[in-house]
Parts: structure tokens; C-alpha cells; sequence
């Protein structure tokens, strides 16, 4: 019975002195390095190139959107007056083109004609006026004063006579070919004009470019929207990836192109990742110190890696756990 007794304690002795060596050497292994990243995905604003206030919002968060589906409407009077202002200089423009490819109309002629002719009459009456008065005045019945002022009326109405001419011809040969030209120019400058402020009414109805799902609404009905600002955040949950902070000595675990599996909790699976980008993180506070021995610093890199397949209910801020 004595020999048993010590028998056990012998085998309680070791069994202790076992577990103590295997604790010991457990804690001598180096451990396992461990960390915490997070997903991100794709997010788009849906803003408007021009400002005005909200009409409606066709959305809330949490819908999803697909690409071409109306978001929101601005309501803006400012443009609908341009718009009025622009047709309306867009018509005035094409009828000057018109009356300019056209010309001169035949009343016009003949008014400018007949002008040339009653010119053309008073320079004859004033022409034997003036010769009445000179041969009077060689005669020495009339003072000098007089016929001057007699030759002075003849030659104003030759000017006269020859000015109406000039624009009875003016009328007949029509508009000349570089006023044509400017005036066409004119209607296609105020063409454009008119496109552009359609183009302005058109973009006050804002529609999505992208699939995904409405992540935040920042502004409502009633609100004033400046300006690109954005009023609605779309995300692409297809379009999502892995981040994790990496220091820069265990960097060589996850060069571009590798492969490494990760643990979601929130899904409570094992997910394999590609690493697609590793850049330097610009805030120096992630430098690490290292010991006296090694004297240098030690940087931090952010890494990006995309899941090899799709995986669905994979969204925005959920944690991903690696371990090396």
C-alpha cells in the first residue's frame, strides 16, 4: 500500500513537472501576430453642376439605386428665365440671318430709287436756277452774294442727287456676302447658347451614373443645394476591400499579388484576399520605435486587398481579423 502511495506521488511529481516545462515552453514560442483592419467600398456623391434649391429627394438611405434611376430635382426660376432670354435671343438671331440671306425687298428698291429720282429732279431745277441767277448777275441785276449762295444750293443738291444714287445702288446689289456670314454666325452662336441652358434645365433633374445603395441623404425638400455639393452618397457594395495597417517588418507578408485569409466576425467566415495596393500612410505618427539595439523606426503601410470572390453581405466598416 506504501509503494503505491509514493508510486502516485512520483507520478503526480512528473505529471506537474510536464505541464510546468510544456507551460514554460508555451511561453518562450514567439507569438502569433494579430490584426485588425476594416472594409471599405466605393462611394459616390450625387451632386448637380448647377445650384438651386431641392425639390424633391426620390430616396432614403438604405434603397438601392440603380444607374440612370432619378435621385432628386432642384427647382430653379433663374434657369427657366434664362432659358426664355435664349429662345428668344435664338429667334431674333435667325431673323436677322433670314433677312440678310434674303436682301433688300423690291419696295425698298423702288423707294430708294424714287428718293434718287426726287434728288435727281431738285439737282436739275437747281442747276437752271443757278444759271437764271448768273446770267442776271452778268447782267448786273443781281448782287454776287446772290449767286453764290445759288451755286452753293446747286452743288448741295448734286451731293444730294449723288448720295441717293449710291443708295438706290446699294439696294440693288443687296446685302454683301460678309454680312450674310456674320449674321449666320450670330443664329449659331445663340444656338448654343440655347444648348447650354437646356443642358442646365436637364441637369435639374439629377440622376444616379452607378448601382449601389444609398449610404446618406444630406439634403432634403425645401434646402438650398450650391453647386456640386453633394446631397446624395451612393455606395457599391460590390465594390469593396480589405484595409489593414501594416507595419513595415512584417510588410514582406503581404506583397502585391499575395494571397491571405482573414477572419470576418461579422460574418463569422474565413474570407482569401489579394493584396491590389501598398502605400505609405503620410501621418509620421504611425512610426514605431524600435529597440536600443536595432536604432531605427519603424514606418506604417496601408494595405489594400480585394476578396477573390464575391462574397455577398460584405459591407462598409465591418472588421477583418489577420493573423500571422
Amino acid at each position: 500500500m506504501k509503494k503505491i502511495k509514493i508510486g502516485v506521488m512520483v507520478l503526480a511529481v512528473v505529471l506537474l513537472i510536464g505541464w510546468l516545462s510544456f507551460r514554460f515552453y508555451q511561453a518562450y514560442q514567439p507569438q502569433p501576430v494579430r490584426l485588425q483592419g476594416q472594409i471599405q467600398a466605393q462611394q459616390y456623391s450625387i451632386s448637380s453642376k448647377v445650384s438651386g434649391r431641392i425639390d424633391q429627394v426620390f430616396v432614403r438611405k438604405g434603397d438601392i439605386v440603380s444607374k440612370s434611376q432619378l435621385i432628386f430635382t432642384l427647382f430653379s426660376p433663374e434657369i427657366a428665365a434664362k432659358l426664355d432670354q435664349a429662345i428668344a435671343g435664338q429667334k431674333a438671331a435667325g431673323a436677322m440671318a433670314k433677312e440678310a440671306e434674303k436682301g433688300s425687298r423690291t419696295q425698298q428698291i423702288q423707294a430708294s430709287k424714287d428718293q434718287w429720282l426726287t434728288a435727281k429732279s431738285a439737282a436739275q431745277l437747281m442747276e437752271k436756277t443757278y444759271q437764271r441767277i448768273n446770267n442776271l448777275y452778268n447782267d448786273g441785276v443781281v448782287a454776287e452774294q446772290k449767286r453764290d449762295e445759288a451755286n452753293t444750293q446747286r452743288q448741295a443738291a448734286k451731293y444730294t442727287e449723288n448720295a441717293a444714287f449710291q443708295m438706290y445702288q446699294l439696294m440693288q446689289e443687296g446685302v454683301r456676302e460678309e454680312t450674310i456670314v456674320a449674321a449666320q454666325q450670330k443664329e449659331i452662336m445663340a444656338a448654343g447658347v440655347v444648348a447650354e441652358v437646356q443642358a442646365s434645365v436637364a441637369d435639374t433633374k439629377i440622376t444616379s451614373w452607378f448601382n449601389g445603395e444609398v449610404s446618406q441623404v444630406l439634403l432634403n425638400s425645401g434646402e438650398l443645394a450650391p453647386q456640386g455639393f453633394p446631397v446624395v452618397t451612393i455606395i457599391d457594395t460590390k465594390d469593396a476591400w480589405a484595409v489593414l495597417n501594416v507595419r513595415e517588418d512584417l510588410l514582406n507578408n503581404f506583397e502585391k499579388g499575395r494571397r491571405f485569409t482573414a477572419y470576418l466576425p461579422a460574418l463569422d467566415k474565413r474570407i482569401i484576399f489579394e493584396v491590389s495596393h501598398v502605400a505609405v500612410m503620410g501621418d509620421f505618427a504611425t512610426w514605431r520605435s524600435t529597440d536600443a539595439t536595432q536604432g531605427f523606426d519603424l514606418r506604417t503601410f496601408e494595405v489594400e486587398a480585394r476578396p477573390v470572390e464575391s462574397i455577398d453581405n460584405l459591407r462598409m466598416g465591418m472588421s477583418v481579423m489577420v493573423e500571422l
